[in-house]
């Protein structure tokens, strides 16, 4: 699993959520949860890790940045209108290319630098306990002198979460827009850990519907499998990411400790691409088994219906060789039984015990065949 990782000034950063929400005189976060309506959830300028300004509308923290010196702004929108992101386009002198990604969206996890701009894509993951389903969604960043703009187009991850722990460690959050940019992959690479907890018991089930016979087990399987290939592609794209910001694509990556938290968000995210990897690897093996079980039971229902079949067959051959021998005596019977007048035999002395024994030896002859057949 991943763990929960946080710097603290002088030795590591920030402290579990319930932890620092009780403590007394921390400014809550305005940012709403990712359900509210799109548009602008949050906008901060901070002076020296410290929140200076909220304001209320994007014109207005472009006046309160360009009025302080040294100031940051970070500005939140959930799923925003073409007119915020052109807004912020023009004041911030974002990338045409960047831009049009921030609003298209379904963008593959990368980084690429505009200049004095990093556009970051993340694809965040979230476990469904209910559907038992993975939901993804994607958060784009802008991250550039003095700014950091996050786009959301999903539920996750918590951001409010991401800026209440930073507001709590001012010194931290003096680091710049790179430490936001840091703090965030954090916040997503933990939100994987559910994630990978939910398809690790999605698994366990499988396999005890596998071993137990359950018809809709293939269906599960091959709708697991699509999930864990989706959250590869989530996962796996974010290590370039990382070694992209630590080989010197931020331009705080020389400051040892934003690099010593880079690498622990790495090796984290290694550990959930590998446990990835092994799911793949091994519904493909629930696959094979079931596959090898269910024709198995096809092969045992066919070899009941074969055994069934023959069963019936040697039951209509007794059923046929009876009626055959039953029929003899029946067409002799009813030949010497039509009483014309001029047939042969009927003044016989002997035509009665004639056409007993004619009878007995049709039968007793059809009897003796059908039984060397092995039909009686």
């Amino acid at each position: 699993m991943v763990g929960s990782r946080r710097f603290r000034p002088g030795g590591g950063f920030g402290r579990q959520l319930d932890e620092y929400e009780t403590r007394v005189g921390v400014p809550p976060s305005t940012e709403p949860p990712a359900a509210s309506h799109g548009g602008l959830v949050d906008s901060a300028v901070y002076i020296r890790g410290h929140r200076f300004a909220s304001p209320s509308g994007l014109a207005e923290t472009y006046r309160c940045l360009q009025e302080q010196d040294g100031a940051m702004a970070w500005i939140g929108l959930y799923r925003p209108d073409i007119e915020q992101i052109t807004s912020l386009a023009r004041e911030f002198r974002l990338h045409d290319l960047a831009v049009e990604d921030a609003i298209n969206a379904h963008q593959r996890p990368k980084l690429e630098r505009y200049g004095h701009t990093l556009f970051v894509v993340l694809r965040a993951a979230r476990y469904d306990d209910l559907r038992e389903e993975v939901e993804f969604s994607e958060l784009h960043l802008f991250i550039g002198p003095g700014f950091v703009v996050t786009v959301r187009h999903g539920e996750a991850p918590d951001l409010a979460a991401v800026r209440r722990r930073l507001e709590t460690e001012a010194q931290m959050l003096a680091r710049g827009p790179e430490a936001v940019l840091y703090a965030i992959l954090d916040q997503v690479v933990d939100g994987y850990a559910p994630v990978v907890a939910g398809l690790e018991n999605d698994i366990d089930e499988i396999e005890t519907q596998v071993f137990g016979g359950d018809p809709n087990a293939s269906r599960r399987i091959y709708g697991l499998s699509r999930e864990v290939i989706q959250f590869q592609r989530a996962a796996r794209p974010l290590l370039s990411v990382l070694d992209a910001l630590a080989d010197g694509a931020g331009s705080a990556s020389a400051d040892e400790e934003l690099r010593r938290y880079l690498r622990d968000v790495t090796d984290h995210l290694t550990q959930v691409v590998e446990r990835v990897d092994g799911f793949r690897h091994l519904l493909q093996n629930i696959l094979t088994v079931n596959a090898t079980l269910v024709s198995q039971q096809q092969n045992e229902e066919m070899r009941s219906l074969t055994a069934a079949s023959y069963s019936q067959n040697e039951e209509l051959k007794k059923v046929s060789s009876w009626a055959a021998i039953l029929f003899a005596p029946t067409l002799i019977g009813t030949v010497y039984g039509m009483n014309f007048v001029h047939m042969p035999e009927l003044n016989w002395r002997f035509g009665y015990l004639f056409a007993l024994l004619l009878m007995l030896l049709v039968c007793g002859t059809l009897y003796v065949i059908f039984k060397r057949r092995g039909w009686l």
